[in-house]
């Protein structure tokens, strides 16, 4: 592993209390891509158990694969990045959070060629859970940030993108394990036909703002070579009538529900 950088020569970032204190994480300052609601939902709907490997595909600064090494401790964790800066900060949080004896950090590009991915440690069928955030949209889908690493972490460079992204979390989980992933709701086609002949037993969770308003998001959930049925499970509804979060939504960012 990488040498942990002195957090103190690093500028460009800030340390954050995380699900109502239990993490501290330090993450971009300025521009950068900043792990929010998303990766709340995403962490507590991740269901690890002990003794399981866990894989964060993408994992930025580390907060969700950090926040489920937290509460299982009987898990060993990998956080994949491919921004060096991202994965420095990562390295910094699982030291700071005492977690860096079971968390490793992985800086390859998830889309590369199998051949490089595993010259970098990403060895296929090694993995029971895998959870990732994966960019959001493919080429001229969306306006780029003008700061990298945030164009990086947002947008494919590839318009084939989000199929090779998911074509890497097959290699990587082992025959029964499971796939957790956040998307936008638009995506969700996409999402399944990229998972068809990899995943099934498929359940997807649609998360609203509010009640009365269309799903923005989408968690979407596969067991690796299974041949059960799809499910629609029950939305996730963000908002309360008052704007603000509801208990259950609450609760996570607490980090109350983590399992």
């Amino acid at each position: 592993m990488p040498p942990v950088p002195d957090q103190e020569s690093r500028p460009d970032s800030c340390p954050d209390s995380w699900l109502g204190g239990r993490l501290s994480l330090r993450q971009p300052a300025r521009g950068g891509h900043r792990a929010g609601t998303d990766a709340v939902l995403l962490a507590a709907m991740a269901g690890a158990r002990p003794g399981e490997t866990v894989c964060d595909l993408g994992a930025g600064t580390g907060a969700v694969g950090l926040a489920v090494a937290l509460a299982c401790p009987e898990t060993r964790v990998m956080l994949v990045e491919r921004d060096g800066q991202a994965a420095s900060l990562a390295r910094i949080n699982a030291e700071a959070n005492g977690l860096a004896d079971r968390v490793e950090v992985i800086e390859a590009d998830v889309t590369a060629p199998g051949r490089s991915r595993r010259a970098a440690g990403l060895l296929p069928d090694t993995v029971d859970l895998l959870l990732t955030n994966p960019p959001f949209f493919e080429p001229g889908r969306h306006r780029t940030s003008p700061v990298a690493a945030k164009a990086s972490a947002h947008g494919f460079s590839e318009p084939d993108g989000l199929e090779a992204w998911l074509r890497t979390c097959a290699d990587l989980i082992r025959p029964g394990g499971r796939l957790v992933l956040i998307h936008r709701a638009d995506a969700l086609p996409a999402c399944l036909d990229a998972m068809a002949g990899r995943f099934g037993g498929i359940s997807v969770t649609p998360v609203q703002p509010r009640a009365e308003t269309a799903a923005i998001r989408v968690l979407v959930a596969g067991v690796r070579g299974s041949r059960a049925p799809f499910a629609l499970a029950p939305a996730l509804v963000l908002h309360g009538p008052d704007g603000r979060f509801t208990p259950e939504v609450a609760a996570m960012h607490r980090g109350e529900t983590l399992s």
